[in-house]
C-alpha cells in the first residue's frame, strides 16, 4: 500500500519591530511555530538565530536549515527552498522586522508556494504599517502602501503632489516609509510640498520606549519638527477636505 507523505505549510511570521523581548509583541502562536520549526526562509541569518535564542534558549540553532532570501538570492533558488514541505515539513518565512510580504522580498516566496499548491499560514503579529495606520486617526477603510518616496528631489516633490491629490478625491489615507537616514529629508519635502492643512502622521520608533506616533496638520508640524532622525518611520498623509 502506498502512503502520500502528507505535506507541510509555509508559515508566515511576523518579528518584532526593534530589539525587545520576542514575548512582549509576537503572539503565543508565532512563538510556539517557531519553536518547532526546523527549515526557515529569512533575511539575514544573523538576525534570525539572534532571535530564536532569544525566544528560547534551548533551541538547537545550529540543527536548523537556513535559506537566505534578499536583494543577492538568485530567483531560481526560491522554489528550492520549499522543498522540504513535500516531504511532511513546515517551513518559516520571517523578515528582519515586522510582517514578512509586506515592503520585504517575501512576496516571492509565498508566489512560489501557491504555483506549487502549497497551504500559506498567515499569523498575526508586529506590522509597523499596520501599527501606524491604526493609530493615525486616518480613514483606515480606504489606504495605500507606496513603499519607499523617489530619491531624486523633483521626482520626489511629483509623487508627493501626486499622492495628496489622490488623497484628497478619494478621501484616501496614503502612507509610505523611507530609509531612516532620509527621515528628516522627507519630511521636509512633505511640509514644502503639500498643503499646510493636509494631515500627517509621523509614526516612528514603533514599540520601542522613545516610540513617536503623533498627527498633526503640517502647519502645526512646521514650527514643531519630531526626532526621526536613523529611526524607522513610517509616515502617513490624509486630506479629507478640499486641500
Amino acid at each position: 500500500m502506498n502512503h502520500q507523505t502528507k505535506k507541510g505549510s509555509l508559515y508566515l511570521i511576523p518579528t518584532p519591530l526593534a530589539d525587545i523581548p520576542p514575548e512582549l509583541v509576537m503572539p503565543t502562536e508565532a512563538l510556539h511555530v517557531l519553536k518547532k520549526l526546523r527549515y526557515l526562509i529569512v533575511e539575514q541569518l544573523r538576525t534570525a538565530r539572534r532571535l530564536l535564542k532569544k525566544i528560547d534558549q534551548s533551541i538547537d540553532i545550529d540543527s536548523l536549515v537556513f535559506n537566505e532570501l534578499n536583494k543577492f538570492t538568485d530567483p531560481a533558488h526560491i522554489k528550492s527552498y520549499l522543498d522540504p514541505i513535500f516531504l511532511g515539513e513546515d517551513v518559516g518565512l520571517i523578515s528582519e522586522a515586522g510582517s514578512p510580504c509586506v515592503a520585504d522580498p517575501g512576496a516571492l516566496v509565498v508566489r512560489a508556494a501557491h504555483e506549487l499548491g502549497i497551504k500559506v499560514r498567515p499569523l498575526s503579529g508586529p506590522s509597523s504599517i499596520n501599527q501606524a495606520l491604526m493609530a493615525s486617526g486616518f480613514n483606515g477603510q480606504s489606504f495605500c502602501f507606496h513603499g519607499y518616496l523617489p530619491i531624486h528631489a523633483e521626482e520626489r516633490v511629483r509623487f508627493l503632489k501626486m499622492i495628496e491629490k489622490e488623497s484628497i478625491i478619494k478621501n484616501q489615507t496614503q502612507i509610505f516609509i523611507e530609509t531612516p537616514f532620509r527621515n528628516d529629508q522627507v519630511m521636509e519635502a512633505v511640509i514644502k510640498t503639500c498643503n499646510p492643512s493636509t494631515l500627517l502622521c509621523v509614526a516612528s520608533n514603533i514599540s520601542l520606549i522613545d516610540e513617536i506616533i503623533a498627527t498633526k496638520s503640517l502647519e502645526a508640524w512646521e514650527n514643531k519638527r519630531p526626532d526621526i532622525h536613523k529611526k524607522p518611520t513610517v509616515f502617513l498623509i490624509w486630506n479629507p477636505g478640499k486641500g
